[in-house]
């Protein structure tokens, strides 16, 4: 099965037995018809994917397409789906120091003023992803929005759990459904990379 069934929402996920191995994790959050999710998978057979998406519709394109992958269902290989809100997940579903690296590609902005506080990146968000983190782990952010952009990057630079690097253009990782729209669109697309620094003792 690709689509992530948990046992418990109350209680952390056991990586090992949901993937049938030990392996690094990356997650992309708001995974979407799973193309990203998929495609990365694929370049990294060696590394566990876990997609998270609280839109029935999106997680069920994305499982397809992860299981079109595989070629097995009885071996669905290293993408796993969770159909699930995002700030939950990473709150309360993963364990402590075992992501090594989030995905959070083009968040629901939210633009009208009166709706920004539903926008996904807060302080508290932030500390969940940098609790969830290994020490060094990634959290790489992408959107059209210039506003947000700036939102989080003051929250990151407040932020003393995180380094923070803009990156400029076009990266080497594959595009998203809504990178390829955005820029078809000719809309200018805005890159962070936040990496957990080690507690100095």
């Amino acid at each position: 099965m690709i689509d992530l069934i948990p046992e418990s929402y109350v209680a952390r996920l056991d990586l090992p037995k949901i993937f049938g191995r030990t392996a690094p994790l990356h997650v992309d959050l708001g995974c979407g018809d799973g193309s990203f999710l998929c495609a990365l998978a694929e370049r990294m057979p060696e590394k566990n994917f876990l997609g998270v998406e609280r839109m029935l519709g999106r997680v069920r394109s994305a499982s397809r397409k992860g299981a079109s992958r595989t070629g097995s269902s009885s071996r669905p290989g290293n993408i796993r789906v969770l159909h699930l809100e995002t700030f939950y997940t990473v709150r309360y579903l993963l364990p402590p120091r075992s992501i090594e690296a989030f995905y959070l590609l083009f968040p629901d902005p939210w633009p009208k003023r009166r709706h920004q506080r539903r926008r996904v990146m807060t302080p508290d968000f932030l500390s969940a992803i940098g609790d969830a983190l290994i020490d060094g782990g990634t959290f790489r952010i992408a959107t059209d929005q210039s506003d947000y952009f700036e939102q989080i990057r003051e929250l990151a630079e407040r932020s003393p759990a995180f380094s923070a690097a803009t990156l400029n253009g076009s990266d080497s990782f594959p595009l998203s459904t809504f990178e390829k729209k955005f820029k078809g669109d000719g809309a200018s697309i805005y890159r962070l990379e936040l990496r957990k620094t080690s507690p100095v003792i």
